[in-house]
């Protein structure tokens, strides 16, 4: 039993068709799997994005699991970007607020960033020389 890898990442949002524009904006794809809640409005939006295709799913906060945060919290996950400073920037001219300023870990090369997007949710964003090393392994 391992873990194999990362499958889907889950962002909450009060209007999920608000959201999943932001993020197409954000990655130059649209979703390619939506979903209407029991009402008709949009309740889930899907990307498949990255090297691996991974997926990052837009969920209706209505279905958060209870007790769920309603402020930055829990866990933070990194994306992989070649170009963290534009990336940063991009992301704060679309209209995420800096949580975590561009942050060197150590002096391997790692560095991390991150902001909470405008729907409350931490986007986290680095440079990882070992996903770098291990993707030109793969090719």
């Amino acid at each position: 039993m391992n873990l194999r890898g990362f499958a889907t990442i889950n962002y909450w949002a009060d209007d999920v068709a608000a959201a999943a524009a932001w993020y197409t904006e954000l990655l130059g794809v649209e979703p390619y799997f939506q979903r209407p809640g029991p009402d008709g409005a949009p309740a889930y939006a899907e990307f498949r994005i990255g090297d691996n295709e991974a997926e990052l799913g837009i969920v209706s906060r209505a279905f958060a699991p209870p007790g769920l945060p309603a402020e930055p919290a829990g866990a933070l996950m990194y994306w992989h970007v070649d170009d963290l400073e534009g990336m940063v920037a991009r992301l704060l001219e679309l209209g995420a607020t800096e949580f975590q300023p561009v942050t060197a870990r150590g002096d391997l090369g790692f560095v991390t960033a991150s902001v909470v997007d405008p729907f409350g949710n931490v986007l986290g964003v680095m440079y990882n020389p070992h996903y770098v090393e291990q993707l030109g392994s793969r090719r």
